[in-house]
């Protein structure tokens, strides 16, 4: 089965859906290739980074508010092990990130790289807007430094990229992470492994049996 993740590296919420899909796959049988999509939250620029704590402030009704959002969501994200550290994160235009996976798909190191960019962010306050520390991420995960930094100084991939984002949007897709289970089944959310398991075994049912 094909399962298409639609996720954003600032968001927290796919931290903590990537890895509780990785638990459901753990209790899962059955074959799975993942195919990691690309849609931004916010495709605005960001000329300088600025705390991540300032800036959802600025969209959810002040830092206190954010505040607030922000332990919840670390709460959530300890219970499977991941450390935000929403104190260090800062602002971050992602069209670049998204584009280093792209260029670590091709050499097998998507997931490796995906990991390396949420943690970069969440937890070691990465400015990965940057390319400079997009290809300090990429070298930490066996990619070439050099390489990925020409890469992101060129025009490789912009197209591409800027492809896929409008199909993202284009078959609905308006909040992150979602699932697409057999290229035609969608899990919104960063749902419980127990929940992604059930809908894995379900889609499973459906395709064997031609629903």
């Amino acid at each position: 089965m094909e399962i298409e993740v639609y996720a954003d590296v600032v968001c927290p919420w796919c931290y903590v859906g990537k890895h509780r899909l990785e638990q459901a796959l753990a209790a899962y049988d059955g074959d799975v290739t993942l195919r990691y999509r690309p849609f931004q939250l916010d495709p605005s620029p960001v000329p300088e980074p600025r705390p991540l704590l300032d800036g959802l402030g600025a969209k959810f009704g002040g830092v206190e508010q954010a505040r607030q959002m922000a332990d919840h969501v670390a709460g959530v994200a300890a219970g499977v092990g991941l450390k935000l550290d929403f104190d260090r994160a800062v602002t971050a235009n992602t069209f670049d990130a998204h584009r280093l996976i792209r260029f670590a798909d091709a050499r097998g190191r998507a997931a490796e790289t995906i990991e390396g960019l949420f943690r970069a962010h969440f937890t070691d306050g990465v400015d990965i807007g940057s390319r400079s520390a997009l290809a300090s991420v990429a070298a930490s995960v066996g990619l070439d430094a050099t390489e990925v930094r020409a890469f992101l100084d060129s025009d490789a991939g912009v197209a591409e990229l800027q492809a896929e984002l409008a199909e993202a949007r284009s078959i609905g897709v308006t909040s992150v992470p979602t699932f697409v289970l057999a290229g035609r089944y969608a899990v919104s959310g960063a749902q419980e492994p127990e929940t992604l398991l059930a809908a894995l075994a379900e889609v499973e049912r459906r395709e064997s049996s031609g629903d």
